[in-house]
């Protein structure tokens, strides 16, 4: 294979990608081999007549067998972008999706309509995962002067923890203190948070077999599985949030897109939040549940 360039090995991939259903083959062929290389992707059009020694082509292959066998490209790679910034990721962390800036758009909306210039508001997100979530409220909304926002995130796992931590160094403008626990459980129960923000696992159990091979295959489990009817982390969050919250508190959540008639059921058992109101994505599904706390 000592002929191939970076154009014909990209043609080749492509095709190989088709025939095996792999979705954005041209796409994820690109993004490999730019990786493979440790050039950016724009930068192979400037070398589509290159020809590729055989220790690039053996790690291109090795790249391209592990797409085939449906590892996530963001665990190949070990970076997913979101928002603003390339996040660090590793399996047993969830990958960052784009429905998720729609809890992040809302949530920095939130900060806008809160934030008062003589006091700084305490924002925590539940279940950070990479991290790329709050580094991005906190890179976005620091706060000013000695008035700056203090952010917390905390998550079960400790694999996602060191990698939110590694992601906080490198983009958060200040620090975002980490804690390990299982949603509020390691939470002192005193009004503290002004906005709790989560998107906490929410497929209901018997979905999980039909998710994708990238998803069910690779990503954590314990990120995905929502109980029975999806609805676990929600209650327990609900059911604790608002000790540890301060008046008139906000609580958002992401949520599936046909979970809006479950979301309004659950908020009913819980009347210590006065309102429930809902906020459609990109493609106009119910994605963020908002919640207030009653004073």
């Amino acid at each position: 294979m000592a002929d191939w360039t970076v154009f014909s090995i990209l043609t080749w991939t492509t095709s190989y990608f088709k025939s095996h259903d792999i979705d954005s083959p041209r796409l994820t062929a690109e993004v490999l081999l730019a990786h493979s290389l440790g050039i950016k992707r724009l930068d192979l059009y400037l070398q589509y007549d290159k020809p590729l020694n055989p220790e690039e082509l053996s790690e291109y292959k090795a790249l391209i067998q592990r797409r085939k066998n449906r590892e996530p490209v963001a665990y190949i790679t070990g970076q997913k972008g979101f928002y603003e910034f390339d996040f660090e990721v590793a399996p047993g962390v969830l990958i960052p999706r784009p429905d998720t800036e729609t809890l992040l758009e809302e949530t920095l909306g939130v900060i806008d309509r809160k934030a008062h210039p003589t006091s700084w508001l305490n924002i925590l997100e539940l279940g950070v995962g990479s991290g790329a979530l709050i580094t991005s409220i906190a890179a976005a909304r620091p706060g000013e002067g000695v008035k700056r926002h203090r952010f917390f995130a905390s998550d079960i796992s400790k694999t996602a923890l060191g990698v939110a931590a590694s992601n906080i160094r490198h983009h958060a403008p200040h620090a975002v203190h980490l804690f390990n626990g299982s949603w509020l459980d390691a939470v002192k129960r005193q009004p503290f948070f002004d906005i709790i923000v989560s998107n906490p696992p929410y497929i209901p159990t018997g979905e999980i077999l039909s998710l994708q091979p990238e998803v069910q295959g690779f990503e954590p489990i314990l990120a995905l599985d929502g109980g029975n009817d999806g609805s676990d982390a929600f209650v327990r969050i609900m059911a604790a949030a608002h000790e540890v919250m301060t008046p008139s508190g906000v609580l958002l959540f992401e949520m599936g897109f046909d979970q809006k008639g479950l979301m309004t059921d659950l908020v009913k058992r819980f009347p210590c939040y006065g309102s429930c109101r809902f906020v459609k994505d990109l493609a106009g599904h119910d994605r963020v549940a908002v919640l207030e706390k009653k004073n």
